[in-house]
């Protein structure tokens, strides 16, 4: 092995310690949630979360409205929106769940994928 070959090894097994250090611990739910709207796709769990909010809130109003209906015929012409729409918005929040768990798998996987290069260069 070449003196020069001994100085990439060196520097890559420094670069990967910096990088698992970086890594650290698993990130908080708050932080999970927010790395939604970060890269590429962010943009559509932004328009998401604002159909799912505005459908949260149109479900709140009309089930004020049905909590206010003094016949049976108006409070079903406002139950039932409001059941659909909380309904509605409660599916679109349970969408975003799958992203985050991809995300903490992503995270893992990097971090295995970086101690087995660790470990190999340790070896070597």
């Amino acid at each position: 092995m070449t003196s020069s070959d001994h100085i990439i090894d060196q520097t890559l097994a420094e670069e990967e310690r910096d990088l698992l250090r970086r890594i650290g611990e698993d990130p908080g739910h708050v932080q999970q949630a927010l790395s939604l709207f970060a890269g590429r796709s962010g943009w559509v769990s932004g328009v998401l979360l604002a159909v799912q909010a505005a459908m949260f809130v149109g479900g709140v109003w009309t089930g004020w409205r049905f909590f206010q209906a003094e016949e049976a015929l108006t409070a079903l012409h406002w139950g039932l929106p409001s059941a659909v729409l909380l309904i509605m918005a409660l599916m679109l929040k349970l969408a975003l769940w799958p992203v985050m768990q991809t995300n903490r798998l992503l995270a893992a996987l990097r971090r295995l994928e970086l101690l087995t290069v660790q470990r190999r260069h340790e070896v070597d």
